[in-house]
């Protein structure tokens, strides 16, 4: 197995013609489904990618798996040992590495398939993007099976895609994000901060910044849904009231507690003077008495994406729980 010290050095696009992909994949004990996952990507539309895989100490055949992948493929594959602190911490450890240099990337989940044109979706998306804008492209899945039946999408979000609201919301799982290199740049010059989620940070960072964020409507993954990760895909009144619950029993604070001490640590220039206003806002809405807090809040503009989750927003306010 390769060491943390592997570098995949990619000479620039422009000098090459096609785009390439750096697909950055965590593992853990995966093998029941990792195969499905690595067929869905050599089935990619869009062959130009290397696979960068940071796994946390897996036990099962996940290894044999990767490694038998790397040895039949054309295309470059490096394995390295992750941190062994959680999905969030792994993922980080390769979004911020500066020897993973590529023209876009890609987050990747061990256990979903992707559409055969994920990858080139992203791709036509962002390369309207100019290249010092930071740009994250993610969207909708189809929610599948341990058996890979299928039983619907994940919502559709219609509101306005901002800061106002990445600040109370993750939008598009990691498993559907694209991002490019200024985006990679602005995660490297961050750092590996603790934060609640690796996908919910990038959406907060790019559009704190000002960037580019893209919601795709349409799917472009089979999401994998095991009984743990119900929650995460945001369907149905079960993970709606679990949510709830979380609210009252401060989860939802204690997030926030996390993100907003990370939002912090940005480069004051970096974050645009409109969206400095509205984290300062928020900050003062959960220390506030009741009534200052609403007021607060209201001043903010931060919003969720659903009548419910708006509804648990305010519900959250009054009894301090943000």
């Amino acid at each position: 197995m390769a060491g943390n010290s592997e570098v995949l050095a990619r000479t620039p696009q422009a000098q090459r013609g096609a785009a390439h992909v750096a697909i950055l994949m965590c593992t853990k004990d995966g093998a029941a489904f990792l195969g499905e996952q690595l067929d869905s990507i050599v089935r990619q539309t869009h062959g130009d990618w290397s696979l960068i895989v940071s796994d946390d100490g897996s036990r099962d055949a996940t290894l044999d798996i990767l490694s038998r992948f790397a040895g039949d493929r054309a295309q470059k594959v490096a394995i390295r040992r992750g941190p062994q602190q959680g999905v969030c911490v792994n993922f980080l450890s390769l979004a911020t590495d500066p020897s993973i240099a590529a023209d876009y990337f890609a987050f990747s989940d061990q256990d979903d398939i992707w559409y055969d044109d994920k990858l080139e979706r992203a791709l036509k998306w962002l390369g309207t993007v100019p290249n010092d804008v930071p740009a994250v492209y993610c969207g909708r899945t189809e929610l599948v099976s341990n058996d890979g039946r299928s039983y619907g999408l994940s919502p559709l979000f219609a509101r306005p895609i901002a800061f106002r609201n990445a600040i109370v919301q993750s939008l598009g799982g990691g498993n559907t994000m694209a991002f490019n290199a200024a985006a990679k740049r602005l995660l490297e010059t961050t750092g590996r901060l603790d934060v609640v989620l690796h996908d919910w940070w990038l959406y907060q960072l790019v559009s704190a910044v000002g960037g580019a964020v893209r919601y795709d409507p349409q799917p472009m993954l089979k999401y994998r849904q095991h009984p743990e990760n119900l929650i995460g895909s945001n369907q149905g009144w079960g993970a709606r009231l679990l949510r709830l619950r979380m609210i009252f029993q401060g989860r939802f604070r204690d997030w926030n507690d996390k993100n907003i001490a990370a939002l912090e640590r940005i480069p004051a220039h970096l974050i645009t003077p409109q969206n400095r206003a509205t984290l300062e806002l928020f900050a003062k809405a959960r220390t506030a008495p009741l009534f200052k807090r609403l007021y607060y809040l209201k001043q903010s503009g931060i919003y969720r994406q659903t009548v419910f989750g708006n509804i648990g927003l305010i519900v959250a306010t009054i009894v301090n729980r943000i």
